[in-house]
């Protein structure tokens, strides 16, 4: 189903248009599309997204199959059908992500970059060549899992948030969908991407697609104490969608917030700009090599930066120093849910987003490590070139402490058991490590002993 605001956008990473039906254009694109994400050909808009002319499916199907034998191998074409715009009727190909290695006649190994078609270096080949050898992981279906296993409140979910991105009320089959965008396989039976999608606990047949979240109180892993040992730590389990909530509500939660307040009003600047963490988490989730048992995705959060880990390195022919640039996902079924879902903005964009978001916010730009089994994602705060207290009213303070703070201002004091009703979402310990900070930093003074003890304003 193609997105009708995708022919307002114009061409893109999955998205190309054709004046006209030629031989060599057509199989251009159709190479570049299969060995990269997939995506839609539309024959009869020019490169501005102008009508050009009505394209008739008769003339267009000999000059499609001749495009599809100057591939090598020949592309596997998905559906293709005639497409009413305003102005009039244009034709959309549809191209499957494929998992051979394609070629034109004259060798050029062609992948999609942004909206153009490029050819690939031998270094380049070589890694995507080696991608395509390791199979279709996300699409491989589950032995013992059945339709029953998808939970009908999140495919209610998925569909309506579906067609509220795509403004279209489905009216179809469900199990044609699904089969369509991967989540069961032809035989209707589930896929490693529908059960992480649509399973209400996916970790039963794949136990290590879940999620470890880690804060630390210094630069080290290391405890209070000095020792080994972490402020909190929460296991994050469920559909991929339930997931990125959580993870996402858990690391926004323990981010530090400079508040000031001025007069009545009060102001905060949050640790990390919001877009940057939650595309860093979302990835992260998306990205990962579900292959790789035993180990899952971790996100360690520091006093100076935020490091997300995934395990895999990175795939196809992306490489640290073109992740900008270029776009090749491992598990294109999950993206495009994903999308759909509404957990990504826009396909490809959002590496480029990101650093710019924490350039603008003050921060260096994010980190990229690439090893052979993990890729690492590390935002760094801005708080190592600010003063660790600040003048006036100005202080820097996680989430749960601001509330705390204007408690404190509102009420006069503030205990233990008043901190843990205004965040129950946190441990005891939690809320003991936070108050003991803000006594230690001179925040608050901490009056009385044991079940008597309360915190004032110092």
């Amino acid at each position: 189903m193609l997105d009708p605001n995708a022919l307002q956008n114009g061409p893109g990473i999955r998205l190309a248009f054709l004046s006209e039906p030629t031989v060599e254009g057509l199989a251009e694109s159709l190479v570049a599309f299969a060995n990269t994400d997939g995506g839609t050909i539309i024959v009869g808009l020019d490169p501005e997204g102008q009508y050009v002319g009505r394209v008739y499916s008769d003339d267009l199907e000999g000059i499609l199959r001749e495009a599809e034998q100057r591939c090598h191998p020949p592309v596997v074409l998905g559906s293709w059908e005639q497409f009413q715009t305003e102005e009039g009727a244009v034709v959309a190909i549809r191209v499957p992500r494929s998992l051979e290695l394609h070629a034109l006649e004259d060798g050029r190994v062609l992948v999609r970059t942004g909206a153009e078609n490029r050819p690939l270096g031998g270094d380049e080949i070589r890694r995507l060549a080696s991608t395509k050898t390791t199979g279709d992981f996300e699409a491989e279906a589950v032995p013992g899992a059945t339709y029953e296993d998808f939970d009908p409140a999140i495919l209610d979910e998925y569909f309506a948030k579906r067609e509220e991105r795509l403004r279209r009320v489905f009216v179809g089959d469900r199990k044609a969908l699904l089969r369509e965008i991967g989540a069961l396989n032809e035989d209707g039976k589930p896929t490693v991407a529908g059960l992480l999608l649509f399973s209400k606990y996916p970790q039963q047949w794949l136990p290590h697609s879940g999620i470890v979240f880690v804060r630390f109180v210094g630069t080290e892993p290391r405890g209070e104490d000095g020792m080994a040992g972490y402020a909190r730590r929460e296991e994050i389990v469920g559909p991929l969608a339930r997931m990125i909530e959580s993870l996402w509500e858990l690391t926004w939660g323990e981010m530090a917030v400079s508040a000031v307040v001025r007069g009545l009003e009060r102001e905060e600047t949050y640790e990390y700009p919001a877009f940057a963490v939650r595309e860093a988490l979302v990835n992260a989730v998306c990205h990962r090599d579900y292959r790789l048992r035993g180990r899952r995705i971790e996100v360690r959060m520091y006093r100076d930066r935020l490091e997300v880990i995934s395990p895999g390195g990175l795939p196809g022919y992306i490489t640290v120093d073109n992740i900008v640039a270029e776009h090749f996902s491992r598990n294109p079924r999950l993206v495009g849910s994903l999308f759909h879902w509404g957990y990504i903005e826009e396909l490809g964009l959002g590496i480029d987003r990101m650093i710019e978001e924490m350039v603008q916010a003050g921060h260096k730009p994010p980190s990229f490590d690439a090893r052979p089994y993990a890729f690492t994602v590390t935002l760094y705060n801005a708080r190592e070139r600010a003063p660790a207290l600040m003048s006036g009213d100005g202080k820097i303070l996680n989430n749960r402490q601001a509330r705390a703070m204007q408690y404190v201002r509102d009420y006069g004091s503030i205990t233990n058991r008043e901190y843990r009703t205004l965040c129950p979402e946190v441990s005891a310990e939690t809320v003991r490590l936070d108050l003991a900070e803000m006594v230690e930093r001179g925040l608050l003074l901490k009056i009385g002993s044991k079940k008597g003890t309360y915190y004032i304003l110092k």
